[in-house]
């Protein structure tokens, strides 16, 4: 734990840094350069390194984080109460595809133990799952899969695990407006994960509006001929396994749930079949994401995502970072990065449809910040946008997924969801992750039961305190303990390890999982 007042600039032109040590420093603290505070200043919080007029741009990462409202003298606490925030960029003549970072070599020779699949994707683990078509169905689902962990699972120690993929839509919507298409992608890809090994079963209660074969219409499932495996252009139709509620044969409740455990243990006993192969890192699919943000987000945690997310480009995968409620405000330092002008041109076009969405519902980007992230330091979505960012790493974007996309190429995705923790990894889900990583700085349970998630402190004190929740302490970086570079390969090992099944997270181990929450734009009925 620091003793000595310490404060961490994050450019060179900062005119404010953040107090680094726990529980803050009170007033009369003197930082190494001379700098003293007037008053108190909470940890992760700014502090004036010159004396700012009012009107004056404070800058953090070297970015107008707000405008100062009053003369702020050098030693204060800059907080949002004291700053205006900058209006949005607007989203014409931005840079466009005009940074080309060196091309590094690639990594060679980095593996994992992973499950083939049948349309030649990469499972992380082998699990069951169950999908709902509406939300009717939900208590049912989960009736029947509390009991067949309880009775089938144990005979196949090859599955990892059975789960219920349960949501609120299905029926009451309007299922034929043209944003309906939204959920119905995201839950038709999310069945299509690569932790589920191409096996598809439905549970439908009968009368929704979204009928199996809406969900999941011919062709849309398919497996690649054995002889053929590299090809996945060389396919055939899967079977879809559906399981009615309000089928005339099924005369009770116990009738409904005998059904479920039937089918499921058909689908079971060809999961068990499977045994984990050695494959290339390149077939990893690796959603990057963060929520109980706080100032040291941008500092320790992030910086070290976005380090290992290099790494996994050169290694050939996949890496996809999202959040357009959270990004919107360093379009500039996204569309510059893109690959190509296309790629530029879709990034911007999913910015507009955030704008013309905040539009309709009457509100500003500004509700975006929350109670958590401003006492952890962060003033307004501009700063905590700077800090968002920097978890994508430095390699060209390379792609854009709309909302329940799936993904279809390798490197640097931008893949785009609302910045809501679980609709965000629910979006991410759908386009195909295998792997999860998740950075916070106040502390959330988050949990996906579909893919194991890798949990990264941004600070000491909160992987003290979390420590069997919390799988990495980024927080070594703030401290001195250790650098970006070195925590970025450490989560890199770690992601092989976790892919492999050799390392279980703690959110797996104490089976941490939160509702599927399905991104609807559509209006109801």
């Amino acid at each position: 734990m620091k003793t000595d007042p310490l404060c961490i600039r994050m450019h060179a032109l900062d005119n404010v840094a953040i107090v680094a040590n726990d529980g803050g420093l009170p007033a009369g603290a003197t930082f190494a350069d001379g700098l003293t505070l007037c008053e108190r200043v909470p940890q992760g919080h700014k502090v004036a390194l010159v004396d700012l007029p009012k009107g004056a741009a404070v800058l953090r990462y070297n970015v107008p984080i707000g405008y100062a409202l009053k003369d702020i003298p050098a030693g204060s606490w800059v907080h949002e109460r004291l700053l205006e925030m900058p209006s949005a960029r607007e989203l014409d003549n931005l840079p466009i595809a005009t940074v080309r970072p060196p091309v590094l070599p690639p990594l060679e020779g980095y593996t994992f133990e992973g499950y083939r699949n049948p349309d030649g994707s990469v499972g992380s683990r082998n699990i069951l799952a169950i999908t709902t078509t509406v939300q009717c169905v939900a208590g049912v689902v989960e009736f029947a899969v509390k009991r067949i962990k309880d009775e089938l699972l144990p005979r196949f120690p090859n599955v990892d695990d059975v789960v219920g993929l349960e949501h609120t839509y299905g029926c009451g919507v309007a299922i034929d407006a043209p944003d309906a298409i939204i959920p119905i992608r995201t839950l038709r890809n999310i069945t299509l994960n690569p932790n589920f090994g191409g096996e598809v079963m439905v549970v439908s209660l009968g009368c929704e509006k979204l009928q199996p074969e809406r969900l999941l219409p011919p062709g849309t499932i398919q497996i690649v001929d054995e002889r053929n495996v590299a090809d996945v252009g060389v396919s055939a139709e899967a079977e879809l396994d559906v399981v009615c509620l309000q089928s005339e044969h099924h005369v009770g409740f116990m009738s409904m749930i005998d059904s479920i455990m039937e089918t499921a243990l058909l689908h079971l006993e060809r999961l068990d079949a499977r045994r984990r192969e050695t494959v290339p890192a390149s077939e990893l699919v690796v959603g990057v994401q963060c929520g109980g943000s706080d100032a040291f987000s941008g500092v320790t945690a992030n910086p070290a995502v976005g380090f290992a997310s290099d790494l996994l480009v050169r290694a050939g995968a996949t890496v996809m970072f999202s959040e357009t409620t959270e990004v919107r405000d360093g379009i500039d330092q996204l569309t510059s990065r893109a690959s190509t002008p296309e790629v530029a041109e879709a990034m911007i076009r999913e910015m507009a449809w955030y704008d013309a969405y905040l539009q309709k519902g009457l509100v500003d980007r500004s509700a975006n910040t929350t109670p958590g992230n401003k006492k952890g330091g962060l003033s307004n979505i501009v700063e905590k946008a700077m800090g968002s960012i920097v978890k994508s790493g430095t390699a060209p974007i390379s792609g854009v997924l709309s909302p329940g996309e799936k993904v279809r190429q390798k490197g640097l995705i931008y893949a785009a969801t609302p910045a809501s923790d679980f609709i965000c990894g629910t979006l991410q889900l759908a386009a195909g992750i295998n792997l999860h990583i998740f950075t916070t700085g106040r502390g959330t349970p988050y949990g996906l039961a579909e893919v194991p998630v890798i949990k990264v402190a941004t600070r000491s004190d909160l992987a003290r305190r979390w420590h069997d929740l919390m799988d990495v302490n980024a927080g070594r970086i703030a401290d001195g303990d250790a650098t970006i570079e070195e925590l970025g390969w450490e989560l890199f090992h770690l992601m092989l390890e976790v892919a492999s099944g050799r390392k279980k997270t703690w959110a797996e181990h104490w089976k941490l999982h939160n509702a599927l929450v399905l991104f609807n734009p559509a209006p109801v009925t």
